[in-house]
């Protein structure tokens, strides 16, 4: 592998197979800035790029988990270039970063530390798992400042909490507590503070520790990509390529025969290298009814 980049505003660690990614802002509060968003996304590359890690959690230094944009330098960090509006310069830098997470091939967990306001909220939802600790408050306060939601949460979000708890949260933009976001489905799971970070831990081990990481991978993808499909056929088609080319792969061949030998899986295939053919076509074309129709 090349060398490890250096980060100015994350930390990056990994512990037996789980990369750790720490926002690192913590006197102001983790606020985000744009080069920030560059760090989170190279330290995801390295995610994808490294074998050895299996699942990646990220969580916050300090007190608070995450402020949202940093807004220090007032409307500064929303401004783009002028005149018309051109997607490939004036692109949401949440919305990167969120395309980003949902195209890593490990399973990623949020492990929510404290506050997490705007992108502290938006930044998690095409996570996997949103765990947090007890005391933790969120909001989704973009209307109060004259502001939409960002990160691409208007399509996570409803499909998380469902659309009329998204919208209540958005239209008034209030704080909530843990409670509710646990409730609502925001969040799996409620922790004293210090026993959140081995709780993800242990969930990330849990994720996959006997799992096949190119299945994994592959899984992550389908699980994701049909919830905006409205029938089952185009599914139908993603887990007959799967079953088609993992079926005959060394990592099925090892998963079974470690089942009828009562023993645990040594799965040989590597997300890096042994990805199925269709698996890039399909994230080339940027979607399965994009692969589907290029099939056809």
């Amino acid at each position: 592998m090349n060398a490890q980049p250096t980060f100015e505003t994350i930390d990056y660690a990994v512990d037996g197979g789980i990369a750790t990614i720490t926002l690192d802002r913590p006197d102001a509060l983790n606020a985000i800035t744009l080069p920030m968003i560059d760090e989170m996304v190279a330290a995801l590359d390295l995610v994808d790029a490294d074998d050895d890690v299996r699942a990646v959690i990220f969580t916050g230094r300090g007190r608070a988990f995450c402020a949202g944009a940093d807004l220090s330098g007032g409307t500064e960090i929303l401004r783009r270039g002028e005149g018309e509006f051109r997607m490939d310069r004036d692109a949401d830098g949440g919305g990167v970063f969120s395309r980003r997470v949902f195209a890593c091939t490990k399973p990623v967990i949020a492990a929510v530390n404290g506050p997490a306001v705007g992108m502290g909220v938006t930044m998690t939802l095409p996570m996997d798992v949103r765990i947090c600790a007890e005391d933790v408050r969120f909001g989704l306060v973009f209307t109060r400042r004259g502001l939409v939601p960002e990160a691409c949460s208007s399509w996570f979000l409803p499909r998380i909490v469902g659309i009329s708890q998204a919208a209540e949260w958005v239209y008034s933009g209030r704080m909530f507590d843990a409670r509710e976001a646990l409730s609502a489905g925001l969040v799996r799971s409620v922790h004293p503070a210090d026993e959140l970070l081995p709780a993800a831990r242990e969930l990330a081990r849990e994720m996959t520790e006997h799992s096949a990481p190119v299945a994994v991978a592959v899984s992550r993808r389908m699980l994701w990509e049909m919830l905006s499909e409205g029938t089952p056929e185009l599914a139908h088609e993603l887990d007959s390529r799967g079953i088609a080319s993992l079926g005959a792969s060394r990592d099925a061949e090892e998963g079974i025969g470690a089942f009828l030998e009562k023993r645990s899986p040594r799965f040989p295939m590597r997300p890096s290298t042994d990805m199925p053919a269709w698996y890039h076509r399909w994230t080339e074309l940027g979607s399965a009814r994009a692969l589907a129709e290029d099939a056809g």
